[in-house]
């Protein structure tokens, strides 16, 4: 989510297609990461960050702007369990998302801090923030959180309403807590992924086919001020969002047979 001070050198290789819709590719992502869930470009690296989520490494990736993979990191010290997202510090840790429960077991969820991965090899140790949900939440499957001011704001995937849940920025055990909800009128409204643009203003849910811009809020209560979709004439297996500007995002999508598996850049109006 942290705004680069240079102008990002993927702009060299953006490509056209008539079937990208609002969306203009970039590059292709790595064919060996088939199920990429999360894009981050942190404040301190040139490259972007993803993994990919439940049955896959427990690997954190760095990409160049070629999509060449630089960094392969193994997290040592813990398991990927369902990986859904990404989100970064301004002194560029990165934090990962294991929030996943697509079978409704899970009752404890976990966010993984992952300290200067530019400056690390081949292996590092997680520190761990755990939580559990509120009681008597109805929403049990997480796919998107950002950072801010020092909390995790967490999303959830449950369709028609999303539900917004909070957790510290602090190493240990927590129990979330409960901010609001909101009913999304229009169909396939799962949320995947999530970012807050650098000046606090703007957040970015994204779906399939389109994202939702959510401005004018007050305190922390996002869904308290306008909710506006924003249509991409684009539909794939959509899992990352961030921000790379005020109003310019990097989004990828899964590989699905012949098609996704790209980043895209976007721009909102």
């Amino acid at each position: 989510m942290n705004t680069p001070t240079y102008v990002l050198v993927l702009v060299l290789f953006f490509s056209t297609s008539c079937n990208s819709g609002k969306l203009t590719p970039i590059v292709d992502l790595p064919s060996s990461l088939k199920e990429t869930s999360a894009i981050e470009k942190t404040s301190a690296s040139n490259l972007l960050w993803v993994i990919e989520d439940a049955g896959n490494k427990n690997h954190l990736y760095g990409i160049n702007e070629k999509g060449h993979i630089e960094k392969d990191i193994d997290i040592e010290n813990i398991q990927n369990i369902d990986w859904e997202d990404l989100t970064s510090d301004s002194q560029g840790n990165i934090y990962i998302g294991d929030f996943g429960n697509n079978s409704k077991k899970r009752k404890q969820f976990a966010i993984y801090k992952i300290s200067s991965p530019e400056n690390t090899t081949k292996s590092a140790k997680a520190e761990v923030i755990s939580f559990s949900l509120p009681k008597d939440m109805k929403s049990e499957d997480f796919e998107s959180f950002f950072l801010h001011n020092n909390m995790f704001y967490i999303f959830s995937k449950h369709n028609k309403k999303c539900e917004l849940i909070k957790v510290p920025n602090i190493i240990g055990d927590h129990t979330a807590v409960y901010i609001s909800k909101y009913k999304f009128e229009s169909k396939n409204t799962k949320v995947t992924s999530a970012d807050i643009s650098d000046d606090g203003k703007t957040v970015v849910l994204l779906n399939h086919d389109r994202l939702w811009k959510l401005t004018n809020f007050k305190g922390d209560n996002f869904f308290n001020g306008v909710v506006e979709a924003v249509d991409f004439k684009h539909d794939s297996q959509k899992e990352g969002i961030n921000f790379i500007g005020p109003k310019t995002l990097l989004i990828t999508d899964e590989k699905n047979k012949s098609e996704g598996g790209n980043l895209y850049r976007f721009r909102m109006d």
